[in-house]
């Protein structure tokens, strides 16, 4: 669960009040769109959930971390309950698809034999099994996304955050990109999608949360095409 309340950001070094008196909740289990224009503040709200950067004002709750309290020795532990999905994909190109996805366990020493069944499991999750061993530049835009999208799943996080996700790759395949998302969050994971692409936010419809000058302006849950074909 995600929490906002009466949660303002200004920077210090630019003056800019990013976001401002924000009340905000993402439900456990919720799929939500975060939409608005360059600079609205959707990439501050980001940096917010992953303490990147504190809030000026108000308090930020996220899977049950008070992030107002959160001493900085606690901020990896809140991190592993989080699941990062970035436009520019940022896998390690000398490691295979099965090695950038165990690479997140290993990080935070999971015991091998886990890493050997959850590794496999997450990238037929994906639909990749047959490009396990493959490197990142023999693989196609909306492969190496799918690849992202089981490193962010690897550690079976509470919340996913997918930053721009269809961003650099073909439009035709956005739309496969966020119907695994689909999947995932009827499985349980909470989705935060920042996305510039409105077409694919009627397609698929859900609630969608409109960021304006560091303020919420709308927040609703919608209809989109995706339920009624």
């Amino acid at each position: 669960m995600v929490e906002l309340k009466d949660v303002s950001v200004t920077y210090s070094d630019s003056g800019v009040e990013a976001l401002n008196h924000v009340n905000l909740k993402i439900n456990d289990g919720d799929f939500a769109f975060v939409v608005g224009s360059s600079g609205a503040g959707k990439s501050t709200l980001i940096k917010l959930i992953l303490k990147e950067i504190n809030a000026t004002d108000g308090t930020v709750m996220v899977n049950g971390f008070n992030l107002k309290k959160l001493r900085r020795s606690k901020i990896p532990q809140l991190r592993r309950t989080i699941g990062v999905v970035f436009q520019d994909f940022r896998l390690i190109p000398t490691m295979t698809v099965y090695e950038n996805i165990a690479f997140v366990l290993r990080v935070i020493d999971a015991p091998p034999k886990y890493i050997r069944s959850r590794v496999p499991y997450v990238i037929s999750l994906v639909g990749l099994s047959h490009k396990a061993k493959s490197y990142p530049t023999q693989l196609s835009g909306g492969e190496q996304q799918r690849v992202a999208l089981a490193r962010a799943l690897v550690n079976d996080p509470a919340l996913i955050i997918a930053d721009e996700p269809t961003g650099n790759i073909d439009p035709a395949l956005s739309y496969e990109i966020v119907d695994l998302f689909k999947g995932i969050n009827e499985c349980g994971t909470t989705i935060l999608m920042v996305t510039h692409e409105h077409d694919i936010v009627r397609h698929f419809g859900g609630r969608i949360i409109n960021i304006d000058h560091g303020q919420v302006t709308f927040d609703e849950v919608v209809e989109g095409n995706y339920e009624n074909q």
